[in-house]
């Protein structure tokens, strides 16, 4: 896909070089779509898997009401809501925090559920005047990369996902509650695992990616550690290639939408000192094949 304007009716679709990522204007949010527009905008997140739009001032209500256009809510199990908002949570960072910034490693997000999100849509409400910027990684233009031999070899592999490593009672998270602005929960059902395609096929693009993560792929079904662990090992150096790699710069007001069935994301810190407020919905996906 060429950095170019896409040409749409309603629509200003401007890509990233190589089409992954792509800014979106000429398009309100705040009020129910068309469904010629809403179409041209699900077209748009099928070519290129991130989506920014610039500019778009949405009350939680309004934020809510768009996340339904592109389709139910999903499950959110260890980040308590907010108030009035069952759907919507708070992505917060106030200015005296040292950890690790939430969603700090690269992962997708949910993917230890049996129908992990289909989509995640994020507002900023308050950025930094420094850092936090998020990386976004190609998975699909990552799996095409590979060696036939190695497409060969991942083709009838299964992944183990688990929340454990994050939201378990012996996870990093459960660690540092009390250092932490976001309400985390973290319980026992963290340790389960659920086993994906570690190559998966998008539902509507009809691409294959790699769908692990360093965050919540725990193993591969069949193959012991010594083995697994190299092999995951070896992709996950793949996937973050710069070649592979959008780093997005967040504007206040802006909502960003991406697919998990595709992509790894990683939010960077660098903004110590500063508060950082984001509202974030998902879209419930499909289980993976």
């Amino acid at each position: 896909m060429p950095a170019t304007q896409t040409a749409y009716r309603t629509l200003k679709v401007s890509p990233q070089p190589g089409g992954f990522a792509a800014e979106v204007t000429g398009v309100d949010l705040s009020r129910p779509l068309d469904p010629a527009v809403l179409a041209e905008v699900k077209d748009a997140f099928a070519r290129h898997a991130v989506l920014a739009f610039p500019g778009q001032p949405l009350t939680l209500d309004q934020l809510e009401a768009f996340t339904l256009q592109i389709g139910p809510f999903g499950d959110d199990p260890y980040v308590a809501p907010m108030e009035g908002h069952p759907n919507v949570l708070e992505v917060r960072r106030e200015p005296d925090e040292k950890v690790t910034p939430f969603g700090g490693n690269w992962h997708s997000d949910w993917s230890f559920q049996s129908q992990p999100p289909a989509a995640t849509i994020l507002r900023s409400e308050i950025i930094p005047p420094v850092g936090g910027d998020t990386l976004y990684c190609d998975a699909a233009a990552a799996y095409d990369a590979l060696s036939d031999e190695m497409k060969a070899r991942l083709a009838p592999l299964k992944a183990i996902h688990s929340a454990s490593r994050a939201y378990g009672p012996n996870s990093a998270y459960s660690r540092e509650l009390s250092l932490r602005a976001m309400p985390i929960i973290v319980s026992p059902e963290a340790e389960k695992t659920f086993v994906h395609p570690l190559v998966r096929t998008h539902p509507v693009s009809g691409r294959k990616a790699l769908f692990i993560s360093p965050v919540y792929t725990v193993g591969i079904e069949g193959m012991a550690p010594n083995d697994a662990d190299p092999l995951l090992g070896e992709l996950y150096k793949h996937l973050v290639q710069d070649r592979f790699v959008y780093r997005h710069q967040w504007q206040a007001g802006m909502l960003v939408m991406w697919d998990n069935r595709c992509t790894m994301h990683n939010a960077l810190g660098g903004y110590d000192g500063h508060r950082r407020v984001m509202h974030r919905t998902t879209v419930a996906g499909e289980t993976p094949v």
